[in-house]
């Protein structure tokens, strides 16, 4: 059990236009990876006969809400969970329709690697761009490119090859370093979790082979020290009863005891005396650990404050250039108010200026329009009402996202990356 508890966790989305067989690929993976139970799979079966349809449709394991399962559509953000020997993984299978980009952007936000999927009969489509495009503005690090229906264009290398010239062509307009292409038949299970006979000019390997082994440990920022704090430990107990610990998540870098740190935005300095975690103390932290820092000395620090190291230290800015995808019915407002959440820290803002929306289609800046709806993409400049210390989104997914909260309804309307 020790082991599993400290298997590595991959985080997934998968994206690509509508019916292009992405719950059928994440039910293939859950079933040919022996992860559900008998039960399940006998229930999708008769699910299966009362539709009408032949054989068992996998994707019906992932289409969890009624209304995706009776529409044969994914709407909403399903998570799924499962695991190999050799990994833990969570995917989170989002919505191929241009009304649901918010979706995807939450589903993606926090992914390792993105499997974008094409129908090998149709080849790059706007949809395709269009996702491509999102996981690199989400900076995900790792995408692969599944090229699927193989079998119904009769397993063809020429269709295979053609396809992965016309996204290589594309993809050099993006900023993504690594991108893996795969010809698999979700529906028939090539190359998914086993190789297939059936292509036997492809000799890379299969989807499950890809993420069991794709190298995930330099995905995190371990340069830059950032540790946002949370919470203040004073247990006031007789045991603990000088006890002054700071918790919270490591945003950046690997903190060592008996390094010299600052604290933000007092600009004080101090040593790490202890570094303590759920299971005892340690000798060093590195992200996404959760951990209490003790100071040797005795300093004010409350939540949204930030430790760094000395000679490394983030951008403290009012000032912020955002590129925002926009979540509510209610447009983004020019010199509107809104709530900003940034690592552990709350301010508010106002909306400067709408520098241009996004054609995401196209990548093109459309400067005159500035109607900023839900599921569009903007870049924008807000004023905080107090300065925030981040680093740019490419160099620290943490420390470089905000989240615009509408302070009348108190619901999410907005997620940004600094630029």
């Amino acid at each position: 059990m020790d082991n599993y508890d400290n298997m590595e966790l991959l985080r997934f989305t998968t994206a690509g236009s509508v019916d292009d067989g992405k719950s059928t690929l994440i039910g293939r993976l859950l079933y040919d990876s022996k992860s559900i139970f008998e039960d399940q799979y006998d229930a999708v079966r008769e699910s299966s006969e009362r539709r009408g349809e032949e054989g068992v449709n996998l994707a019906l394991l992932t289409d969890g809400l009624k209304a995706e399962r009776e529409q044969g559509i994914t709407i909403d953000v399903a998570y799924r969970y499962f695991s190999t020997p050799k990994r833990k993984f969570i995917i989170a299978d989002t919505p191929g329709h241009i009304q649901y980009t918010r979706n995807m952007v939450t589903g993606a936000s926090t992914a390792n690697v993105a499997l974008i999927l094409i129908d090998a009969r149709r080849g790059v489509l706007e949809q395709t761009r269009r996702h491509a495009f999102i996981a690199s503005l989400l900076q995900i690090p790792h995408l692969v490119v599944c090229i699927n229906k193989m079998d119904l264009v009769d397993y063809s290398e020429e269709t295979y090859e053609k396809i992965k010239q016309d996204f290589e062509e594309f993809s050099y307009k993006l900023n993504v370093n690594d991108v893996h292409f795969i010809p698999i038949s979700a529906l028939k299970g090539d190359n998914v979790v086993t190789k297939s006979e059936n292509t036997p000019w492809y000799d890379g390997s299969t989807l499950l082979y890809y993420l069991e082994n794709v190298h995930i440990g330099s995905d995190h920022n371990f340069i830059d020290c950032r540790f946002p704090v949370q919470y203040v430990v004073r247990p006031n107990s007789d045991d603990y009863h000088d006890y002054r610990g700071y918790a919270g998540r490591i945003a950046g870098g690997i903190f060592k005891k008996g390094d010299d740190v600052m604290l933000l935005p007092s600009g004080f300095t101090s040593k790490i005396k202890k570094i303590d975690t759920f299971d005892g103390e340690v000798d060093e932290a590195y992200p996404p650990m959760s951990v209490t820092l003790l100071l040797e000395d005795d300093l004010d620090l409350s939540r949204g404050d930030m430790i760094v190291r000395e000679n490394n230290q983030p951008e403290v800015e009012q000032d912020l250039e955002i590129m925002v995808c926009w979540f509510a019915d209610r447009p983004l407002q020019p010199r509107g108010k809104y709530a900003v959440l940034h690592t552990t820290k709350e301010v508010r803002c106002i909306v400067k200026e709408i520098r241009y929306k996004l054609d995401i289609n196209t990548l093109h800046r459309n400067e005159e329009d500035k109607t900023i709806g839900m599921n569009d993409i903007a870049r924008v400049v807000i004023r905080t009402t107090k300065p925030l210390y981040y680093d740019a989104y490419r160099k620290n997914r943490i420390t470089g996202s905000v989240i615009f909260v509408d302070e009348g309804t108190n619901e999410t309307v907005g997620a940004g990356m600094i630029i």
